[in-house]
């Protein structure tokens, strides 16, 4: 393995919008400004979901306005509908994504909607995207368990992932949304999706719960993906998936792929360091293995 792989930092986005309490918008701005300091090169900066769901994200116009934009980095938000999408547009997003499920249960209890519905909702954005030469990154959660209906199956995630393939999508991320991942079925659902949709339009998102997203990681990249979501001091959850922890941290992941000799242009003290501070500026335990033994 000596290819690069892309990070796709979601801290500022998945990693905060949990919170329960209000994360000051000048908190946000720094952070993203931290990250993109490291070397990062893709950060999902916001969300431009109603504020009555997600109140944490209802600031995303002023952080995009706030951050001092580094020209090699993408600065990408979420967008669950065509009137996000504009909201995005007009903040200067670089790169939108939207979201399903794999799971029909969990689509119900975390959107409203069944897949195919969600999937729907998607073709007036994925239109005005192309139209405005925007890029529409997919994110499909749920594709190993769902804490409503148990395992996924393969199946069932590769038709998902490419519907939001065929519709439009330059990028599919898969999410382990519990956690409970582990590598021999990290393997199987590769294998299926990866014939619907193209290794190189496929990203993994993995949780740590049950501690096996960097083997799964390992696993996905042995099998080609060269793209990873991950979210420093592992910030991050579901608030409809009961017990599941935060996103594989970001400094974790550069310490394994450092290792393998594929990424080197992150700076793992700037991370951190990162880390380390949105902690303190969140009051809470890191969550990084890495940040808290790092000496260096």
């Amino acid at each position: 393995m000596t290819d690069s792989v892309t990070l796709v930092e979601m801290a500022p986005r998945d990693g905060l919008q949990n919170e329960a309490s209000q994360v000051p918008t000048a908190v946000k701005i720094e952070l993203i400004e931290r990250l993109a300091h490291s070397g990062l090169t893709h950060i999902e900066a916001a969300s431009f979901v109603s504020p009555k769901w997600v109140p944490q994200m209802a600031d995303g116009q002023a952080v995009l306005a706030g951050i001092k934009r580094q020209p090699q980095v993408i600065y990408s938000v979420l967008t669950p509908n065509l009137q996000g999408l504009k909201a995005a547009l007009a903040a200067g997003a670089d790169q939108v994504a939207v979201f399903t499920a794999a799971s029909e249960s969990f689509c119900q209890h975390n959107i409203n909607a069944s897949i195919a519905t969600s999937l729907a909702r998607f073709a007036p954005l994925l239109a005005l995207a192309k139209e405005q030469n925007i890029p529409v990154r997919g994110y499909v959660s749920t594709v190993l368990d769902c804490p409503y209906e148990g395992a996924i199956t393969p199946a069932a995630a590769a038709r998902v992932a490419s519907a939001l393939h065929q519709m439009g999508c330059c990028e599919i991320s898969l999410g382990d949304t519990l956690g409970t991942g582990t590598p021999r079925r990290v393997l199987a659902l590769l294998n299926a999706v990866s014939q619907e949709v193209p290794l190189a339009q496929l990203a993994v998102h993995f949780h740590d719960t049950y501690g096996q997203a960097l083997a799964n990681i390992y696993v996905a990249l042995e099998q080609g993906i060269r793209i990873i979501d991950s979210s420093v001091a592992g910030l991050g959850g579901c608030p409809y998936a009961p017990g599941a922890s935060g996103n594989v941290a970001t400094e974790e992941v550069v310490y394994l792929l450092q290792g393998l000799g594929m990424l080197t242009s992150v700076s793992l003290d700037e991370l951190v360091l990162t880390g380390r501070w949105i902690s303190q500026q969140l009051g809470r335990r890191n969550g990084s293995k890495v940040g808290l033994a790092w000496t260096k």
